[in-house]
């Protein structure tokens, strides 16, 4: 189900002995944000912080607990700790996290995405998602923090489709899918 590498590990380890006693392992969360987007979340477990439906992993050194929900969130994901020029923390390797598209141009669209847009607007707590490829026509769709924030069509048209554009040539233009109004934690208020 879940792997903690040996870093994550010592790094939960070190967590609960800075905790004392009370302290009985770790609680793993994930929520899903988008079709290929998660939310996770990791909390030290204290006595009587156990449910009956949680599903219970003996990870050696320490015990991990799971809701029913997020253990199929979390099925075949990997938790390493990592530490580099970006900072320091828990880093989750989700296969369902994976975007896989049969079409090379929007595979090639994703992974500009991941890799070019996604670390810039992650830092204000969003993701932008591909939807589609429709003839030379890209189909986003922005989540978190970029959802309803009053910048969205900025970063749209001066950023993300201005990287699209060189990226991935066959693209022409992008079409922000986007239901903004729904948004409930904008970055950027309108």
């Amino acid at each position: 189900m879940i792997t903690f590498t040996e870093a994550a590990k010592q790094k939960v380890r070190e967590y609960m002995d800075q905790a004392g006693n009370g302290c009985l392992g770790l609680r793993v969360m994930a929520d899903r944000q988008g079709r290929n987007h998660f939310r996770y979340n990791l909390t030290l477990v204290l006595e009587g912080e156990t449910y009956d439906k949680d599903v219970k992993l003996d990870q050696g050194s320490f015990s991990a607990w799971v809701d029913p929900t997020s253990a199929e969130l979390l099925e075949g994901t990997t938790v390493d700790f990592v530490s580099d020029l970006s900072g320091a923390g828990f880093r989750f390797d989700n296969p369902q996290a994976v975007v896989r598209w049969d079409d090379p141009v929007a595979e090639r669209l994703q992974r500009v995405l991941d890799e070019k847009v996604t670390p810039s607007v992650g830092g204000h707590g969003g993701w932008v998602e591909l939807l589609a490829v429709d003839g030379d026509t890209a189909v986003i769709q922005f989540g978190g923090g970029c959802q309803g924030c009053g910048m969205s069509q900025v970063t749209l048209k001066d950023g993300i489709e201005r990287i699209i554009l060189e990226e991935v040539p066959e693209i022409r233009k992008v079409v922000d899918g986007t239901d903004h109004e729904s948004g409930s934690n904008p970055y950027y208020s309108r």
